[in-house]
């Protein structure tokens, strides 16, 4: 009997905290805005705590054949983990398909040598790291702006050369610098809240992401003052490697 109760309770447990983080969603969101293209954002990989194969990422890339793919922060904070940031930025670029990425405050954890390894890895996969700069993409243009919490980013940088006639699409990790940006901008993508990763009612309110979260603005689509902003719940997960009530995601922006 006690048998059968602790296999009740085992599969309890999975399927409530660990299933989640294998169930991947591809999250669809549609916002005409002039930009003309289909998006596949990937955020939050924390590869040391990651569920979701590289082979499974490029099937669904291969798969959903978006136009553009954005990385928005959150590789992995640990130096033994870069060989296998290595293997997902190759299975992500891999398909041939323009990837762009900004860092995460995990990212800036990273001892300085270590740092500079990652984004040599990233960019020796065909990945184009935005450290607060832009470039311009077919009728539209893309702006990386680092870190909101570790406080790197520098918005006026970022948009140094950008034209405000065009479409702008911003790539952040910390949604919370939408409370600060001062720049019009079309859409914005970040994550970093991974959809309140233990979807418990008033978390927030007891653990402190930035006003935002706080606020219950931490996952979907919002309307801010300079633009619409996107916060993706993540594919991998911070401190513990579970996820309750909210599932994994890749979110495909028809914009």
């Amino acid at each position: 009997m006690i048998y059968y109760i602790i296999l009740f309770i085992a599969a309890v447990i999975y399927f409530l905290l660990i299933f989640p983080t294998q169930w991947l969603k591809v999250e669809r969101v549609r916002y005409s805005c002039g930009i003309g293209s289909r998006v596949l954002q990937i955020s939050d990989l924390h590869v040391e705590k990651l569920r979701i194969s590289p082979r499974r990422l490029t099937r669904l890339i291969t798969k959903e054949a978006p136009d553009y793919i954005v990385l928005t922060g959150d590789f992995t904070q640990k130096s033994r983990y870069l060989s296998k940031v290595q293997r997902y930025a190759h299975a992500i670029a891999g398909p041939g398909i323009p990837v762009f990425a900004v860092l995460g405050n995990h990212d800036h954890r990273l001892k300085f040598t270590a740092f500079n390894q990652l984004i040599r890895i990233l960019e020796g996969a065909g990945i184009q790291v935005l450290i607060n700069e832009s470039i311009v993409v077919d009728n539209f243009q893309i702006v990386g702006i680092d870190d909101f919490g570790s406080k790197k980013s520098k918005v006026d940088k970022a948009f140094a050369n950008v034209d405000p006639s065009k479409p702008i699409l911003v790539l952040t990790h910390n949604p919370n610098l939408v409370l600060s940006i001062k720049r019009k901008y079309t859409y914005l993508m970040a994550g970093h809240f991974h959809g309140m990763q233990f979807n418990v009612p008033y978390l927030f309110q007891y653990i402190d992401k930035g006003r935002l979260a706080a606020d219950g603005i931490y996952k979907g689509m919002h309307s801010g003052t300079h633009g619409t902003f996107y916060i993706s719940k993540g594919v991998g997960q911070a401190g513990i490697n579970a996820r309750f009530l909210i599932r994994s995601e890749v979110t495909l922006h028809e914009l």
